[in-house]
């Protein structure tokens, strides 16, 4: 019997197991994209709970009947990406009208992968930032998650790269946005 899947809001309880679940994708769901040494590299010095995305109430969990098996959010802040370890500027709130909402944080347990979780998230995110006004999405992707955002109409921007472990790793990302309503 399959389970029954549900989606809710993320809580500051949640955190010891989102942040688990975030490690354990963060480095199973890389093979194929990224070197086991990228891999480890964003997982430990990106990767993990922003906290400011569940006091918003704009960051989810995905659960079983009895765990939570997927994660993501989105955010009316300018916080690109990363965990709280990684932020070093402000959260402003974003205009609306003129800047576009972020899809943040979405992490699936391996083994779980390809069930419609980051779909489930994603359309919840679009439809929540639409109600809050904003007509555009931006996300900065890992590899692992570009082929999800390609097939929800996103499109790459530019491709970046971020210098991690001391500079000895460097980790493609790709920047990419969709209009949205």
């Amino acid at each position: 019997m399959r389970p029954h899947f549900t989606l809710r809001a993320a809580t500051l309880a949640d955190i010891p197991v989102l942040q688990e679940l975030i490690e354990r994708s963060g480095i199973g769901l890389s093979a194929g994209f990224y070197t086991l040494e990228q891999a480890h590299a964003v997982t430990r010095e990106v990767f993990g709970v922003d906290t400011q995305l569940i006091r918003d109430g704009t960051y989810f969990a995905i659960e079983d009947e009895a765990r939570i098996v997927a994660c993501g959010g989105w955010s009316k802040r300018s916080t690109p990406y990363g965990g709280d370890q990684h932020k070093s500027a402000p959260d402003r709130f974003l205009d609306p009208a003129s800047e576009a909402a972020k899809i943040r944080a979405f992490f699936v347990d391996p083994g779980m992968e390809r069930q419609g979780f980051g779909s489930m998230l994603m359309q919840h995110c679009t439809a929540q930032a639409l109600a809050a006004g904003f007509t555009a999405l931006e996300l900065t992707a890992t590899m692992p998650g570009v082929p999800l955002y390609r097939a929800h109409g996103f499109v790459p921007v530019r491709d970046l790269s971020l210098s991690l472990g001391g500079g000895q790793v460097a980790v493609p990302l790709t920047l990419m946005r969709k209009a949205i309503g």
